[in-house]
C-alpha cells in the first residue's frame, strides 16, 4: 500500500505529516510506503531517515485545483497511490473539491464534506456553537483597519487576536492587538478574529468520525506547555467524561467524516468547557493517540479501504507528549537534487 501525505514541516508550529506516518508505520502489521507530498524543500520531514519512501514537490494551493490534480496524477503514474491523507487545514478545500476526479484514478481518501469544513471554519464556528447549545467565547470579525476601532466596545482586555487559519495571540490592550492584526493580516489574510480571553486550563480532543455521527475514536488531552502561539508543546492524556460527551456531541451534530481536533478551554470561574476551535485534520499531536492505545490514523485508513472499524471508546490515562527540537544534517546536493527535480 502506498500511502501519500502533507505537513512534514516541523516548525514553531509543527504539521501532523510526521506523527501521522509514525503512527501508521510503527503499527505491527502495516505493510506500506510513506510518500510525502512537500511545499518546500526545507521541510524537515524530507530529512528524517525511513519515514518517508520519496518525496514529490506539489503546488501550493493558491495556484488552482488544476495544477494539484496534472500533478497528483503525475505522481500516481509513478508511485500507484492508493490513499491521501492531507494534514493542513489550508488545503482540504482543495482536495475535497478533487475527491471524484483521485477516486477515478485509484486513489482514495476519507475527507470532510465542504458543509462540514464551513460550518467548523473559525469565521462560522460562533454561530454554531450557539444553535447547538455549546458553549463559546463571543467574538467578532475584523476586515479592516477601522473595525479595529470597535474592540473596546465589544470586549474588555485581554483579547484574544486570531488568524482565519492559524496562529493566536493574547493582546492586553489596544496597541498589541494592532501588532497581533497587522501580523495575521499579511500572513493569512482576512478576517481576523477577535475573540473573548477566557482565563482557564486549555484541553484538547484529538478523535476519528465515521461521517454518520458515530466517534470511532477519541483521545484527551491536558496541555502542560504552551507557546507563544498557543501550540502545545507537552500535554498529558486525561480521564474527563463531560470533556468526551462534549466532544462526542459535535461529532454526531456535525456527523463528521475524517480526523479532526477539538479545543477547548476549562474557566477557571465556573468550570465549565468552552469550545475553541474545530480543527480539520489530525493535530500535530496525534502520536500520543496510539501510544494511549488508540491509532487513529490507523483507524482512518482502514475506514477509506471499506474495512469495518469497531469504535473504541478506551484509552491509557497519564500518558505524556513533550515536543523537542532535534537537528538534521543532509548533503548539500540532496538539497539540490529535490530542488531541481521537485522529487527526492
Amino acid at each position: 500500500m502506498n500511502v501519500a501525505l502533507t505537513g512534514l514541516n516541523a516548525t514553531d508550529n509543527p504539521g501532523p505529516g510526521i506523527p501521522v506516518t509514525r503512527s501508521l508505520k510503527e503499527f505491527p502489521g502495516f505493510e506500506g510506503n510513506i510518500i510525502g507530498l512537500i511545499y518546500d524543500v526545507l521541510e524537515p520531514g524530507i530529512y528524517m531517515e525511513d519515514m518517508v519512501k520519496k518525496c514529490y514537490l506539489i503546488p501550493y494551493p493558491s495556484s488552482g485545483l488544476e495544477n494539484l490534480f496534472a500533478r497528483l496524477a503525475y505522481i500516481n503514474e509513478q508511485e500507484k497511490l492508493d490513499f491521501i491523507i492531507p494534514n493542513l487545514d489550508s488545503e482540504l478545500y482543495g482536495f475535497v473539491k478533487l475527491q471524484s476526479q483521485l477516486e477515478a484514478i485509484g486513489i482514495k481518501t476519507f475527507l470532510p464534506t465542504l458543509e462540514q469544513l464551513n460550518i467548523r471554519a473559525k469565521d462560522k464556528l460562533f454561530n454554531f456553537c450557539q444553535q447547538n447549545d455549546i458553549k463559546v467565547p463571543k467574538n467578532i470579525l475584523i476586515t479592516s483597519v477601522q473595525d479595529m476601532y470597535s474592540i473596546p466596545k465589544e470586549f474588555e482586555y485581554p483579547v484574544v487576536v486570531k488568524g482565519i487559519f492559524y496562529e493566536a495571540y493574547i493582546a492586553n490592550n489596544f496597541e498589541e492587538a494592532m501588532t497581533s492584526f497587522n501580523k495575521l493580516r499579511m500572513k493569512w489574510g482576512f478576517p481576523i478574529i477577535i475573540q473573548e480571553f477566557i482565563k482557564g486550563d486549555e484541553f484538547n480532543v484529538v478523535a476519528l468520525g465515521d461521517g454518520n455521527g458515530t466517534t470511532l475514536g477519541a483521545v484527551a488531552m491536558r496541555k502542560l506547555y504552551i507557546t507563544d502561539k498557543g501550540k502545545g508543546w507537552s500535554g498529558v492524556t486525561i480521564d474527563d467524561k463531560p470533556l468526551m460527551e462534549l466532544s462526542r456531541k459535535v461529532i454526531e451534530v456535525t456527523k463528521w467524516r475524517s480526523g479532526l481536533e477539538l479545543e477547548y478551554i476549562k474557566s477557571a470561574e465556573t468550570g465549565e468547557y468552552y469550545l475553541l476551535e474545530i480543527n480539520p485534520r489530525f493535530p500535530a499531536w496525534v502520536y500520543l493517540a496510539p501510544a494511549a492505545g488508540q491509532n487513529l490514523p490507523l483507524m482512518m485508513l482502514k475506514c477509506a479501504m471499506g474495512e469495518k472499524v469497531e469504535p473504541m471508546t478506551k484509552f491509557e490515562i497519564g500518558k505524556i507528549f513533550v515536543r523537542c527540537s532535534y537537528d538534521l544534517i543532509t548533503d548539500m546536493k540532496v538539497f539540490e537534487k529535490i530542488s531541481v527535480n521537485g522529487e527526492l
